[in-house]
């Protein structure tokens, strides 16, 4: 999921330098949905993982 939140950012980026603002704002915002539902699902991967250790 990660990779796919690099990737908008690079879309957006991108689209950023060639001058299409309404795409970089779609982009950027697909980026960050998708980066904090990874950071959420990272979180509770270790959160479980530790309870699971012991």
């Amino acid at each position: 999921m990660l990779g796919w939140a690099l990737l908008f950012l690079i879309i957006a980026v991108v689209a950023g330098i060639f001058g299409f603002f309404g795409i970089v704002s779609a982009a950027v915002g697909i980026a960050k949905v998708l980066f904090y539902i990874f950071l959420i699902l990272f979180v509770i991967s270790l959160v479980f993982g530790r309870v699971r250790g012991r």
